[in-house]
């Protein structure tokens, strides 16, 4: 491979340099970033491939894999097959780069592949990742699914891996809800991986964003997908767990979205549960607990985009004024005069038998002669008996 010293063509020497990058490197290399920040992609290029000197400190055995790799590597037929699938090579600096990737330092991609018509950019500004367990449960798959339909609707983009369980259910939630979705791949754009996920990724393709790192025709590996998790993390305003286990990926996600000072997030799950127990350990500190779409926008969100504030039915003893309230709660079960009442409710016996009628009025309690006693069962639960509907009076007495 030789990197052009002129642009040709519609790519720039850097889309060319970095493209070349790509194949010659492994995402999220902070050694690479920083040969990358102190002679920029070309020198790199050249450097690495023997068409220059080499960077400091680049030892014989990384050279010589670089070397290895450049024999196969076309960075001008890379973009031009990922042109003709509808696709795009973006750069640090173009206008579609999310600029919140800069916050990963040396580990910031070199560039990413990208496919599907939005801008990632300003997709990217309103943002959260979903992420979580491959093997979830079905709770784990009804929450992830409706926590991508509450963000779509509300106007957010969900990020996720594509990956079973979870991150296709974050997905599949945000396409039903005819919104807006990324997937963030370990291997190229054109590679349907998972195999299952194919049709999903044709659906995301047309309706959201595929993004990658490794170029086309790149294959996943156990390091490139938790390399790839601090892609989502560093894209997104937050990330939300969805169950995890212990050792699980998402915690990673989620750590890593932590220390790049995002939000982060967790869904509770059953205590039983071990797919719940990363997510629970994450709720011991380092996480806030979040239950719906309404609860990770007022996180997320803009100053004002509140949740809906959350509490039991109101009963009518609720909108009782606290006087009132007071005088109830001193009718004794059995009945009792006004003046016990009064005592009780430490007010007058002219106030407490004004609120006495009050609440005869409203349902609450029964006048039976000197005696006031609650209306029945139903008024200690707070529904009084309809107004006007007494026991019949009794024989000889009043």
């Amino acid at each position: 491979m030789a990197v052009p010293s002129g642009a040709g063509g519609p790519w720039t020497e850097e889309q060319l340099a970095r493209a070349a990058l790509t194949r010659l490197t492994e995402p999220g290399d902070e050694t690479v970033g920083r040969w990358l920040r102190q002679l920029g992609p070309v020198r790199l290029a050249r450097g690495l491939t023997g068409a220059g000197p080499p960077p400091k400190g680049a030892s014989a055995e990384r050279l010589a894999g670089c070397r290895a790799r450049a024999a196969a590597a076309d960075p001008r037929r890379d973009l031009e097959y990922v042109a003709a699938l509808g696709g795009r090579f973006v750069c640090p600096g173009d206008l579609e780069w999310p600029g919140q990737l800069d916050d990963l330092g040396d580990a910031r991609p070199v560039g990413l592949w990208v496919r599907g018509s939005a801008d990632l950019r300003l997709w990217a500004l309103r943002s959260v990742a979903v992420v979580g367990a491959r093997a979830c449960s079905d709770y784990g798959s009804h929450v992830a699914t409706r926590l991508g339909a509450g963000l779509a609707e509300r106007g957010w983009a969900v990020v996720s891996g594509a990956a079973y369980g979870v991150d296709g259910a974050a997905h599949r939630g945000a396409l039903a809800a005819s919104g807006a979705t990324v997937a963030v791949l370990a291997c190229g754009i054109d590679v349907p991986y998972p195999r299952g996920h194919t049709e999903l990724l044709d659906r995301i393709v047309e309706q959201g964003l595929l993004v990658a790192e490794l170029p086309p025709g790149g294959h996943p590996t156990r390091s490139r997908f938790v390399l790839r998790n601090r892609v989502i993390a560093a894209l997104t305003r937050g990330t939300v767990v969805v169950e995890a286990q212990y050792r699980s990926g998402s915690l990673v996600t989620a750590r890593r979205a932590r220390e790049l000072g995002r939000h982060t997030m967790a869904v509770p799950g059953p205590v039983t549960s071990a797919l719940s127990a990363g997510v629970h350990e994450l709720l011991r500190g380092e996480a806030c607990l979040v239950t719906d779409a309404d609860d990770i926008a007022e996180l997320v969100g803009a100053m004002g985009e509140l949740a809906p504030r959350r509490r039991g039915p109101v009963v009518a003893r609720d909108l009782l004024s606290p006087a009132v309230a007071a005088v109830l709660e001193a009718v004794p079960a059995d009945g009792g005069t006004l003046e016990t009442v009064a005592r009780d409710a430490g007010l007058g016996p002219d106030g407490t038998l004004k609120r006495l009628y009050e609440l005869q009025a409203l349902g609450f309690v029964e006048r039976h002669g000197e005696q006031w006693q609650l209306a029945g069962p139903s008024s200690t639960s707070g529904t009084p008996k309809p107004p006007g509907r007494r026991p019949p009076a009794r024989r000889g007495g009043s």
